[in-house]
């Protein structure tokens, strides 16, 4: 059975991935493509934090950027504070973030499920939009708009040299490497168990569920817990890497609304399709916008395809549109309903045969 599940492409994909990211560094060091697979890490567990709420409970929450941001100014405010000692500062981050994600996630959620799925996404949106709002008027603490600078250690700096052509920052990338695959294999035991089965069954239907004898609502209250928890690591990494902290960067409400596209390209209720969606969105977001000027250098002769190609937001919605249309299950979804209607089909010819 073991052996099996290790030819298996759900182990052998995440595997095959673990190793590229690992020798990524070597082969290719240069900032664009470190930064890119970074944000990819980062932004694909946000993502798969999401979709263990959404994909897997069913539950909508336009408020999960507000816990990146508690995590993301836990670290901030800590750095300014100590900057000279980097390991204290991320632990009392991580704690901190645990304790304010767990407080306020339970708070919101108490009150939120009990009213219809609509009424708690927008519960939630008040939530986040207030957070944000805080984080700007209490300037004095938060930086307001002008945010945040963290002040890094010199071992996670481009001018900290390794060896082998590697810096500081790529010190910086494995460290952040391990922490989204610890997060990744945590998510993973959670939604495999038997209490992830529960969440699913849940999802279906929460009326059978309750007649089944499970409490629905502390299943709920303790996956929306879970996802926020994570979320704000994904929050501290994510100000480790950019060194900033802003509440647009952080806070704002575009953050959800592209973890949710994220979640949707990828697919609903996989935990993988996060970073896969992650992949497609940081690459469209910092692929698109040059498109303008391959346009200039190789078809001058036609200004108005640059024209074209410099509204690359516009391109993002249509190639948008274009995958929801063709894979409204997600990337892995129209993978998995395959991999389905292969079985299907094989169990009607064995019983056609027999």
């Amino acid at each position: 059975m073991r052996a099996n599940r290790r030819k298996s492409p759900a182990f052998i994909i995440p595997v095959a991935g673990l190793l590229f990211c690992l020798i990524l560094p070597f082969f290719q060091p240069s900032y664009y493509v470190i930064d890119l697979a970074t944000k990819v890490l980062i932004f694909g567990i946000f993502a798969a934090t999401f979709d263990v709420m959404v994909g897997y409970t069913g539950v909508l929450s336009f408020a999960h950027s507000m816990f990146f941001g508690f995590g993301a100014y836990s670290c901030a405010l800590l750095f300014r504070s100590m900057p000279d000692s980097p390991v204290l500062v991320i632990v009392l981050a991580v704690i901190i973030a645990t304790l304010l994600s767990i407080l306020v996630s339970g708070i919101m959620a108490f009150f939120s499920l009990r009213v219809v799925a609509i009424f708690f996404a927008m519960i939630t949106l008040a939530f986040a939009s207030f957070t944000e709002i805080l984080a700007i008027e209490f300037s004095s603490i938060t930086g307001g708009e002008d945010g945040i600078t963290l002040q890094l250690p010199e071992i996670f700096t481009l001018n900290y040299k390794l060896g082998l052509g590697l810096s500081g920052q790529s010190l910086l990338y494995y460290f952040i490497l391990f922490f989204c695959a610890l997060m990744l294999y945590l998510m993973l035991r959670f939604t495999n168990s038997p209490f992830g089965r529960v969440l699913r069954s849940i999802r279906e239907n929460e009326d059978r569920s309750e007649a089944l004898g499970y409490l629905t609502f502390h299943y709920k209250l303790f996956s929306i817990v879970f996802s926020c928890v994570l979320a704000s690591y994904c929050g501290i990494l994510f100000s480790l890497w950019l060194g900033f902290v802003s509440p647009e960067s952080t806070l704002g409400i575009p953050i959800t609304l592209n973890v949710l596209i994220m979640a949707l390209i990828g697919g609903l209720g996989t935990v993988y399709g996060g970073i896969i969606g992650a992949f497609v969105l940081q690459l469209l977001e910092g692929g698109l916008p040059q498109l303008r000027v391959l346009a200039e250098e190789v078809f001058p002769q036609y200004p108005w395809l640059a024209g074209i190609t410099g509204r690359w937001l516009l391109l993002f919605g249509l190639l948008f549109v274009l995958i929801v249309t063709f894979f409204p299950y997600g990337i892995l979804g129209w993978f998995r309903l395959k991999q389905m209607a292969k079985i299907t089909e094989a169990k009607a010819n064995r019983g056609a045969v027999s």
